[in-house]
């Protein structure tokens, strides 16, 4: 058992955790039926442009079946929705979590159906609206054991590429007795409604990075979804990758995890990252980038960092 503000569910490797709040009502699919070529995906690339800013509106568009993006146009959030309850993954800036409050708000779900709150890396500008959400839906919020720490203090760790880069955002010092904290370990996952969200651990980009994959069905039609981590090696001036092997070797040890995940639709915690604005102009995410190729390509900026810091060697 954890300490006390911890609560950990375990059976057999994975976490399953049973839904029990009253059903909510889910709207109709927004943008088309299935959320494949949605007029609404097609918008947000009109509205949005590669490596927006940050808290800059979007409009929210179903990506398929139970999946949203209700995000901003610089910074991705994803709702999982059930008829148990919901998941959100990330919540944007502080700023940034009126936008994605917001956004839930006019697709018409609750706030306080919203079961689930969880991550992709502990950065400020995915989770500095962490504190602001979970004060208004009461999640659950779901971390691992470096993640965690840094919620509850607003600071990058120690360990973390970055520490020292980003003022501080709003901790989370203890949420109402309601609620509480899961902690996950690479493979498990979190069930709700039907859904199984599976944790996948990527450090690298951060020490806490998850990247999240789930199954996306409307009767018949379903499709893996993955929220792949952004896994780009930037850090402070003072940070050199190289000096620390244990963590590059943890680095790649997370982007072959992604490589092998089931990935017929790549979402991104950035939209560019896996060039979401220019695959929304077809007006679907299948396809376009696999797995695979994004953790390629993540893979050739680290070897490319590791030269960097190799031909600057003291």
């Amino acid at each position: 058992m954890e300490p006390a503000l911890f609560a950990k569910f375990i059976l057999s490797p994975l976490i399953v955790l049973a839904g029990c709040v009253p059903a909510a009502q889910i709207p109709e699919s927004v943008g088309g039926e299935r959320g494949l070529h949605s007029s609404d995906i097609v918008r947000f690339a009109s509205e949005c442009e590669k490596w927006d800013d940050w808290d800059k509106p979007a409009r929210p568009f179903l990506i398929h079946a139970d999946t949203y993006y209700v995000g901003t146009c610089g910074i991705a959030a994803i709702l999982i929705t059930t008829d148990d309850g919901h998941i959100l993954i990330d919540t944007g800036t502080q700023n940034g979590a009126d936008v994605v409050a917001d956004n839930i708000r006019s697709l018409g779900f609750d706030l306080s159906d919203v079961r689930y709150l969880t991550h992709s890396h502990e950065h400020f500008d995915h989770v500095g609206g962490f504190a602001k959400i979970q004060a208004l839906t009461g999640a659950v919020i779901i971390g691992n054991s470096a993640s965690i720490p840094v919620l509850r203090s607003g600071l990058p760790g120690e360990l973390d590429p970055q520490h020292g880069m980003h003022a501080a955002f709003t901790p989370i010092l203890a949420p109402p007795a309601s609620a509480g904290w899961i902690k996950l370990e690479n493979g498990e996952s979190v069930s709700l409604g039907g859904v199984e969200a599976f944790a996948t651990q990527t450090p690298g980009h951060s020490p806490g990075a998850f990247s999240w994959s789930w199954e996306s069905c409307k009767g018949d039609d379903c499709q893996s979804i993955v929220y792949a981590d952004s896994l780009s090696p930037v850090s402070s001036d003072e940070h050199r990758f190289s000096d620390h092997p244990t963590d590059v070797a943890l680095f790649r040890e997370g982007l072959d995890r992604i490589a092998a995940l089931d990935c017929d639709i790549l979402l991104t915690p950035h939209p560019s990252h896996s060039k979401m604005i220019e695959r929304a102009q077809t007006g679907s995410f299948i396809g376009g980038v696999s797995c695979a190729e994004y953790a390629e390509g993540k893979r050739r900026d680290l070897d490319a960092r590791l030269a960097r810091e190799a031909e600057t060697a003291p």
